[in-house]
C-alpha cells in the first residue's frame, strides 16, 4: 500500500474525545490536587461533567454544580482570593485567555478553578460551557466580550 494512501486512511479515523480537548493551564484556584501552572486539557465531551486532565491529577465537576463561568483577559478580582497568580503572567504582552469556573463541591462549599486557555480553543470552550451548564458567560469587560464572542 502506498504511503500516501495509509496517511489518508489514518486521517479519516476519528480522534478520541480526549484528543479533541482544549489545551489549558491551571492558573490557580481552590483545588489542592492540581499543580498551579500545570498544563493539561479541558474536556467537555461528557454530557454530565466538565473535566480537566492535568499531568499529575484531574478534576471532574458536574455541569449542574457550576454556578459561575467567567471569561476575561485578566484574572477576575472576585476570584483573586481563590487564585494565586504569578505576577509574570499579568505582565506578559501577549493576550491571555482566562476562564474561571465556579462551582459547589459535594459538601456545598464554593470552589473555583482558573485556567489560561489556548487562544484557538477559547471560543469553542465558552460556547460548550454555556450550552452544557445553561449559564450565560460573564465577561470581565467589553474587550473580553468582543474576544469571546468573535
Amino acid at each position: 500500500m502506498p504511503k500516501w494512501t495509509l496517511l489518508f486512511l489514518l486521517a479519516l479515523i476519528p480522534l478520541p474525545a480526549h484528543a479533541q480537548a482544549a489545551r489549558a493551564e491551571y492558573v490557580g484556584g481552590t483545588n489542592a490536587q492540581l499543580d498551579t501552572g500545570g498544563s493539561g486539557a479541558i474536556d467537555m465531551s461528557d454530557d454530565h461533567y466538565f473535566v480537566f486532565y492535568g499531568r499529575k491529577a484531574s478534576v471532574r465537576v458536574a455541569y449542574d454544580r457550576i454556578n459561575l463561568v467567567e471569561y476575561g483577559q485578566q484574572v477576575s478580582r472576585r476570584i483573586a482570593m481563590a487564585a494565586i497568580v504569578s505576577p509574570l503572567l499579568l505582565l506578559a504582552k501577549s493576550r491571555k485567555h482566562f476562564l474561571t469556573v465556579g462551582y459547589t463541591d459535594d459538601a456545598g462549599k464554593q470552589e473555583a478553578l482558573v485556567f489560561r486557555v489556548d487562544k484557538n480553543s477559547i471560543r469553542t470552550t465558552l460556547v460548550s460551557l454555556e450550552a452544557r451548564t445553561g449559564r450565560k458567560i460573564e465577561f470581565q469587560d467589553e474587550e473580553a466580550r468582543k474576544a469571546g464572542k468573535g
